[in-house]
């Protein structure tokens, strides 16, 4: 072949490599395209086989006392509001109960009368009593000698037939009746010497004491007008106002003792992994921005109700509930009831091995 033909034939052999070389790009971006969606469904897969661990939450929490009346009564003074803080024993309201004072004065008169007759039976009768009761007993028996005297007379008469039978049988009575004069005398006399019988002093003291205790009472619930507070704390709430009737033992005031908060936990026992009682944990509160440590105190199960329940046979098992509650290691200032906790499982799980390690060590 000469140059010439050879030169003619190059643009045609660079014309029919051309398509060949662009033919390639189509099934690079496709097997790319193709790559990339199986990776993307691979992830998709992982993501739904692994899902990212939910973190723990819970509620803070602290002791709530209701402040309320022992009696009935209208409210006079209601002497807190919402957010104020009191001590143990101050009076956040007072009652008005009137029937109260009425009773105690009833108490107090019955309390006197039962004391009066108590000191009657212990001391026993006067001296001018028993003085008379002797003189009584003399007569009585003077009377006696006289009628005895009397129906001797008129006995011997009666035998020598000088007097009816008649005579006899009034001076045999009046004598009978005389030495019943001297026995009802002297009994008497008897009584007033000894005083009160032993179960006589033992009913006065038994009304007396009686009669203490119904003003002892009367007493401790005019003193329950002055309604206090049981705990120091917090007023969350005035229930009640002045002018309103309140019930016996319904609330008037919540007291809370936000001095002592703690944290509440509901978790799944399949979520208990790590948690034991003792153990310590970080936790973040959002409305303070920070985390803190906590301490666990108290793990129980919850009722029933709050039993997580199969719902298929084939599913596994039912997992119960348990209410897990932590208290700050430290005192943490502002933290408030209701606030939120968060806490990651990994802390948990960093924590438990932690504790593991140190545990075989």
């Amino acid at each position: 072949m000469t140059d010439v033909e050879r030169s003619a034939a190059r643009p045609n052999d660079g014309l029919d490599s051309r398509p060949k070389a662009v033919s390639k790009v189509p099934a690079i971006a496709g097997l790319a395209v193709l790559i990339g969606a199986a990776a993307f469904v691979g992830w998709g897969v992982w993501k739904a086989t692994n899902p990212e661990p939910v973190p723990l939450q819970g509620t803070v929490d602290a002791t709530t006392v209701s402040v309320a009346a022992k009696i009935p009564g209208r409210i006079g003074t209601v002497n807190v509001k919402e957010g104020d803080v009191v001590k143990a024993g101050d009076v956040v309201a007072v009652i008005e109960i009137p029937e109260i004072e009425a009773r105690l004065a009833q108490a107090s008169a019955l309390k006197r009368a039962a004391a009066a007759k108590a000191d009657l039976a212990e001391e026993g009768a006067r001296t001018q009593e028993i003085d008379a009761a002797r003189a009584t007993l003399e007569r009585a028996r003077a009377g006696e000698t006289l009628a005895k005297k009397t129906f001797d007379r008129i006995d011997a008469l009666y035998r020598e037939g000088l007097i009816a039978s008649q005579r006899h049988d009034e001076a045999r009575a009046q004598l009978q009746n005389a030495r019943e004069l001297v026995a009802a005398a002297r009994a008497q006399l008897s009584a007033l010497e000894e005083g009160a019988r032993r179960q006589e002093k033992e009913a006065a003291r038994a009304l007396l004491a009686q009669a203490e205790g119904g003003v002892s009472e009367a007493t401790s619930l005019a003193g329950e007008s002055d309604v206090k507070s049981p705990i120091a704390g917090e007023v969350t709430r005035v229930v009640m106002e002045p002018g309103e009737v309140a019930p016996a033992g319904f609330p008037l005031v919540l007291v809370t003792d936000v001095s002592d908060p703690w944290v509440t936990f509901n978790l799944r026992e399949d979520d208990l992994k790590g948690v034991t009682v003792g153990r310590r944990f970080p936790a973040h509160v959002p409305a303070l921005g920070g985390t803190f440590d906590f301490s666990v105190y108290w793990i129980n199960p919850r009722g029933d109700y709050a039993t997580w329940r199969a719902t298929r046979q084939s599913s596994g098992y039912d997992l119960r509930t348990f209410e897990v509650r932590a208290r700050p290691v430290e005192a943490i200032p502002n933290l408030r009831p209701g606030m939120t906790v968060v806490v990651d499982r990994a802390a948990l799980e960093v924590a438990d091995s932690a504790a593991d390690t140190t545990a075989r060590h």
